[in-house]
C-alpha cells in the first residue's frame, strides 16, 4: 500500500514543501529511505522502527520504501521521522481513513519511547506552510507549537507522543489548536531588564556618540585604553533603541529558532539582540556558512548590535568579511550544493586600544610602543572598512572624582531614549514610502534630497574634506551623521555646528592623515 504525508523543511532562513512518499510491499524485510537523504534523515529508520513497536504499534516485516519528493533536494536533519512514522502507520491502516491526513502536515524527532522532541526551525515551517494551499494544520513537538502558532492561516496542534496523535487524528481525544496572544507579548517594557546607562560614570563624549549611533542607526568604533569602560557602554545601546516591530521581532526569531538558539517552549523574542563573539572567531561563524548554510553572528545581531570587542584582533578575512553586509544588509551564502541568504540588519560597535600596549595618549600611564608598532597595529582595520563605520570614539580613562560622585548625576537610559525616539519619529516622517529605515541606510540620492547644507556648513564640510583627504563614503557618512544630529537638535537643515560635530567622530580619519 502507498501513503504520501506531507512535510516541511528548512533552507536558510524559509520553509519548503516536502511529501514523504512510503509504500509498504511485498518482499523481504527491508526499510530503505531515497530521495538524497543525509546520515540524520538515514538514521530515522531505527529511530522509527524503535518508536513504532514502543508506542504499542505493529512494525510491518515487508519491504517499506521511503521517497523524499523532491528527490533532487538534499534533506537534513530528524524532522522527518514523524511523517515517516505517520506514513508507515497510513500504509498498513494502522490509522483509520477517516484520519484528516490529506489537510495535515507532520514534523518532528522521534525518540525511542514514541515521544516527540523538539526541532529547529518551527516558525519558518509554519510560516511556509501558512501559504500553502490544501494545508490546513500542522502537527510538531509541544516544546515547537508555540513558536509555530504566532503565525496565521494555520491550526497548530501540539503533539507529545504518536500513541496521542493517532488519537487525535482519529477523532478519540479532543484536541485543540495552539494559541498564542501575539499582542499581550508586547505589553511589558522591553527595555525594562537592560542595563542602564546612568551606572556609567564620566564619559559623556562617548555617551553623546552613543545616542547619534542610536538615533541614526550609525556604525560606531569606541577607542581607549583597557578599563575605559568601552564594553560597559557597548552593551547599553540596545537599551536606546527602538522597540522592535512585530514583523522585526518574528524575523529575529526565526532566525534563532533556525539556529536552534530559541529557547524551547518561547513563542516570539522581543527584546533586540547583542552579540559579542570572541576574536578567535572564524569567517563562517560570523557571517554565516557550513555544509548546511547556517545564519552567522551577523544575522544573529539583526536588528540588534553586534560587539566586536578587540576588533583589530580578529583575522584580517573576517573583518573584511563585513563589508559588503554593512552596504546591503544582506548576506548570501553559496556552497555547491545551494545557497541561502541571511538578513544582516545589525548595527555594529567594535572596541579597540589605541596601540598594542593600550596606553598611547593616556594621562596616567605612558605608552611603550614605537610609532611603527602603532601603525601597525591601527592598519589591521583597512580604510574600507573604517569608510563604513560612521562614529569613531575616543573613550579616555575615567576620572577619580567621577567614579566617585554620588549617584543621581548621570542621565538615565530611558531620559536619552526618549530623545532617540523623537528624532527617529522625525526620521519615518521624511523617509515614508521608502525602503530606507534610518539615517545610516540613505542612498545617495537621498543624500542629496535630504541633507541640505547652507553655505557656512557647505565651505566647512569642503575643508574638512581637503584637509582629512575623505574618500567620497567618508563624506556621505559626515553627511549621514549631522542629519541625525540635526534630527537630535529638532533643526531641519543641516548647520554649520552639526557637521563639525559630525566630523568630531572621525577619530581614526585624522589618525591617519
Amino acid at each position: 500500500m502507498l501513503a504520501m504525508i506531507k512535510s516541511c523543511a528548512v533552507n536558510g532562513l524559509d520553509g519548503y514543501r516536502l511529501v514523504v512518499e512510503v509504500d509498504v510491499g511485498a518482499g523481504l524485510s527491508a526499510f530503505e529511505i531515497v530521495g538524497l537523504p543525509d546520515a540524520s534523515v538515514r538514521e530515522s529508520r531505527e529511530r522509527v522502527r524503535a518508536a513504532l513497536k514502543n508506542s504499542g504499534f505493529a512494525f510491518p516485516l515487508r519491504r517499506i520504501t521511503v521517497n523524499l519528493a523532491p528527490a533532487d533536494i538534499r534533506k537534513e536533519g530528524p524532522s522527518l521521522d514523524l511523517p515517516i512514522a505517520i506514513g508507515i502507520l497510513a500504509a498498513t491502516g494502522q490509522i483509520s481513513e477517516k484520519a484528516p491526513l490529506a489537510g495535515s502536515a507532520f514534523v518532528g524527532e522521534l525518540s525511542l519511547d514514541g515521544t516527540l522532541r523538539p526541532i529547529d526551525g518551527a516558525l519558518a515551517i509554519s510560516s511556509h506552510l501558512a501559504q500553502q494551499p490544501g494545508i490546513e494544520r500542522l502537527y510538531l513537538p509541544r516544546e515547537n507549537a508555540a513558536e509555530a502558532a504566532i503565525v496565521q492561516g494555520i491550526d497548530v496542534y501540539a503533539v507529545n507522543c504518536l500513541a496521542e496523535l493517532k488519537e487525535d487524528l482519529e477523532g478519540n481525544h479532543a484536541a485543540a489548536p495552539q494559541q498564542v496572544d501575539v499582542a499581550a507579548l508586547f505589553t511589558s517594557a522591553q527595555t525594562a531588564t537592560l542595563p542602564d546607562m546612568a551606572e556609567v560614570r564620566g564619559q559623556h563624549a562617548a555617551k553623546r556618540a552613543l545616542e547619534i549611533a542610536a538615533a541614526g542607526g550609525h556604525n560606531l568604533l569606541l577607542i581607549g585604553p583597557p578599563g575605559g569602560g568601552k564594553t560597559m557602554l557597548a552593551r547599553r545601546l540596545p537599551g536606546l533603541l527602538p522597540d522592535l516591530t512585530l514583523e522585526e521581532s518574528m524575523q529575529v526569531t526565526k532566525i534563532y529558532s533556525v539556529s536552534g538558539m530559541l529557547p524551547r517552549g518561547a513563542a516570539l523574542l522581543t527584546e533586540r539582540p547583542f552579540r559579542s563573539p570572541h576574536h578567535s572567531a572564524s569567517a563562517a561563524s560570523i557571517i554565516g556558512g557550513g555544509v548546511r548554510p547556517r545564519p552567522g553572528e551577523i544575522s544573529l545581531a539583526s536588528h540588534g548590535v553586534l560587539f566586536l570587542d578587540e576588533l583589530p584582533e580578529f583575522q584580517r578575512n573576517v573583518l573584511e568579511a563585513l563589508r559588503q553586509p554593512l552596504e546591503e544588509h544582506v548576506v548570501t551564502v553559496s556552497r555547491s550544493n545551494g545557497h541561502a541568504e541571511f538578513p544582516a540588519d545589525f548595527q555594529l560597535v567594535g572596541a579597540m586600544n589605541p596601540c598594542p600596549c593600550g596606553y598611547w595618549g593616556d594621562t596616567e600611564k605612558p605608552c611603550t610602543c614605537t610609532p611603527y608598532q602603532r601603525q601597525r597595529y591601527l592598519a589591521r582595520i583597512s580604510g574600507p572598512l573604517l569608510d563604513r563605520i560612521d562614529l569613531h570614539v575616543e573613550v579616555p580613562r575615567v576620572a577619580y572624582h567621577d567614579l566617585a560622585a554620588s549617584e543621581g548625576g548621570e542621565e538615565s537610559s530611558g531620559t536619552i531614549r526618549e530623545r532617540v525616539l523623537a528624532a527617529r519619529e522625525r526620521q519615518a516622517r521624511r523617509l515614508a514610502g521608502l525602503p530606507t529605515r534610518c539615517n545610516a541606510w540613505m542612498s545617495r540620492a537621498e543624500l542629496q534630497r535630504f541633507c541640505r547644507l547652507d553655505r557656512e556648513a557647505s565651505i566647512l564640510l569642503g575643508e574638512v574634506f581637503r584637509s582629512l583627504k575623505m574618500s567620497a563614503r567618508g563624506h556621505d557618512r559626515v553627511l549621514k551623521v549631522a542629519r541625525t544630529i540635526a534630527d537630535l537638535a529638532g533643526e531641519e537643515r543641516i548647520q554649520a555646528m552639526h557637521i563639525a560635530e559630525a566630523v568630531q567622530y572621525r577619530t581614526l580619519d585624522r589618525e591617519m592623515e
